[in-house]
């Protein structure tokens, strides 16, 4: 060989050599590079593992859940919740159910370990074959992991925490079990959270109830709620039915003939708009008093079943009179539409338990509850109170007092001249003629005879809470009070003395099934049953024959009592049964005057007459009976001596 080619070979050889050290350099590099990346993921996958959460807590799962308030007949009448939620035990889960959701959502489910691999390609390839996303890849147990422990953000790491969870939950839990987290959990649509207030939140039935055809369009929803909502585009969540029947048929759920027939059977859905309230008021009331006492967790999240004393066919009752007086009056007034205002608060006479309760015209425009917050005067309404300490103090029906000019002087009031609604004076009055004509002036003398000390401690006695003015204008009810307290006062006439107090609730029961509170009657003889029948025999008289001889129409024995300021701002009617008591208040919240048709028997006693006819339909004839000791007579009226 020649001199120059060796030179030549040798310098390619040198090359290859030190080209292949430059090779094996760099795929040592690599190789521990790689080692280096491979127990830096298997560090950082051991990391998260270790950092995720425990999912021991998912044995005594608590998903916030809502709150039922029942009438006194069980009757869901309202609900409050953070989440509308009602818990199912998966074994009162229908399996047509659980089978719509595991073939539309992860059809593996039963054998897979939290992961499908399988799942995950079958979808990503399903998905490249439409163009657009048809399947989704994760699994019951990721989307439960995901729903209870992560966040909504998409990432890389989210994803390697969502896998590493829901291969722990398969490991601790059995599939029954995850079903039942997945499927009190998962949010379906329109403020529905899990399988049960979904099913009647679309159907208006329990998931124990519903069809193949139903539980296919339920089982669509959990990948795109609002997209595929029948509410929303009804082709669309067919569309998705189909898709979820498909599917049931592939996996053997159903035959070719059930998933025909289950497309052909019309979807019959609940109205979409929110449920009138039947008595937003009193559940107002209910929600103040659980709110204090217990929270707002225990309130919104925690599931009580609270069973009140509402009657729902009473309140309606009530609704319906309310508005039908309201309007009447305005029709016949020419008042301005809608701001005519009223109340009406309906009481157990016996019980204290609170059966309707209208606390404004519109709860939806006004919160403010007129039947207990609303202070207001009660005019001649309030005089039942001071005859019934006259009578206790020694005083009768067949008392008489002069109805003549009073005149007084006064450092606030300056001189001040009680007068009668008729402008002119009677003459000798017997006390039962007095306040079944309403005479004012009668009123207050017989305040000035018994002590003004004397008839406010017997006013509140009876349940009258608010100060009462310590002057004789008491006598025509210038105090204000509460629509509540006139019923609580008026319920001692009616239940021979004793006072009782009201109350809207019976039981709270926390979803464990354990009592938190059970509520009874609070009854108490405050006056002497004897006194009671007294006042209640001349409120029968009001009805028969005085200012509330508008109710007599009711035809079976009811007491009570008209009520009306001097400036028409109020007009009242509390009148009663021997079963059932009921007020009612009317004006204007900005307290102005309903002219001289604003007064008790006109505004507000057709109203009371309205809702009573109601309340009593059907119910037994009740009298008022006399207790013993009580003497009848015939009374001359002018001279209240015998006959």
């Amino acid at each position: 060989m020649k001199p120059n080619n060796r030179s030549s070979l040798r310098k390619v050889i040198v090359k290859r050599a030190r080209r292949s050290r430059v090779f094996r350099r760099i795929f040592s590099a690599m190789i521990v590079l790689g080692l280096l990346a491979f127990l830096g993921a298997v560090g950082f996958l051991a990391y998260l593992v270790h950092e995720s959460p425990s999912v021991d807590a998912l044995k005594d799962y608590r998903p916030s859940t809502t709150t039922r308030i029942y009438s006194d007949r069980n009757e869901l009448v309202d609900s409050f919740f953070a989440e509308d939620r009602q818990v199912i035990a998966i074994a009162e889960v229908p399996d047509v159910v659980i089978k719509a959701f595991v073939a539309g959502e992860d059809a593996r489910f039963f054998q897979h370990e939290g992961l499908d691999l399988v799942g995950i390609l079958r979808a990503f390839i399903k998905n490249m074959i439409a163009g657009e996303i048809v399947q989704g890849g994760s699994t019951i147990t990721q989307q439960v992991a995901r729903s209870l422990y992560l966040s909504p953000e998409r990432t890389f790491i989210r994803k390697i925490r969502e896998a590493i969870l829901a291969w722990k939950i398969d490991r601790y839990l059995q599939k029954h079990e995850i079903l039942e987290l997945y499927l009190n959990h998962i949010y379906l649509g329109h403020g529905a959270y899990g399988i049960e207030a979904a099913s009647q939140s679309y159907f208006g039935k329990s998931t124990r109830s519903l069809t193949l055809s139903e539980a296919a369009i339920l089982a669509g929803l959990p990948k795109a709620p609002s997209r595929f909502s029948p509410y929303v585009n009804m082709e669309r969540a067919r569309q998705r039915q189909a898709y979820v029947l498909t599917r049931m048929q592939e996996d053997g759920y159903i035959t070719q003939a059930a998933r025909d027939k289950a497309l052909q059977e019309p979807v019959k859905l609940i109205s979409s708009k929110p449920r009138e309230k039947i008595a937003p008021y009193f559940t107002e009331n209910v929600r103040r008093y659980i709110l204090e006492k217990y929270g707002a967790d225990a309130l919104y999240r925690e599931g009580l079943e609270v069973y009140t004393t509402i009657n729902v066919e009473m309140q309606k009752a009530a609704n319906d009179a309310v508005e039908r007086g309201l309007k009447e009056m305005e029709t016949r007034e020419k008042f301005p539409a809608g701001e005519l205002q009223g109340a009406l608060l309906c009481m157990d006479v016996r019980t204290g338990e609170v059966k309707a309760m209208v606390g404004g015209r519109d709860y939806k425009k006004s919160e403010f509850n007129r039947a207990t917050q609303a202070r207001r005067r009660p005019g001649s309404s309030f005089k039942p109170f001071v005859y019934t300490a006259a009578f206790d103090k020694g005083m009768t029906p067949a008392s008489v007092i002069i109805d003549s000019p009073l005149i007084f002087n006064d450092a606030v009031r300056g001189e001040w001249k009680p007068q009668n609604f008729e402008h002119k004076f009677f003459g000798p009055t017997t006390l039962r003629t007095a306040l079944t004509l309403s005479r004012n002036v009668v009123t207050v003398k017989v305040l000035q005879e018994i002590g003004l000390a004397y008839a406010i401690d017997y006013a509140h006695n009876m349940g009258i809470n608010s100060p009462l003015t310590r002057d004789l204008t008491l006598a025509l009810g210038t105090s204000t009070v509460t629509l509540q307290e006139m019923i609580r006062g008026y319920g001692v006439l009616a239940n021979s003395g004793k006072r009782v107090e009201p109350y809207f609730i019976r039981k709270i029961v926390d979803r464990r099934g354990h009592v938190l509170e059970e509520q009874a009657p609070q009854v108490e003889q405050a006056i002497d049953p004897r006194i009671a029948y007294l006042t209640t025999s001349v409120l029968q008289n009001v009805v028969q024959e005085g200012t509330g001889e508008r109710v007599k129409a009711i035809g079976r024995p009811v007491a009570g009592k008209t009520g009306t300021t001097d400036d028409y701002y109020d007009a009242w009617f509390i009148g009663y049964s021997p079963s059932l008591v009921a007020g009612v208040w009317v004006g204007f919240d900005a307290e102005k005057t309903m002219g001289r048709s604003g007064v008790g028997g006109r505004a507000a006693a057709p109203i009371w007459l309205y809702f009573m006819e109601q309340a009593l339909a059907g119910k037994p004839v009740e009298a008022f009976t006399a207790p013993e000791g009580v003497v009848f007579a015939r009374i001359d009226p002018k001279t209240g001596l015998l006959a």
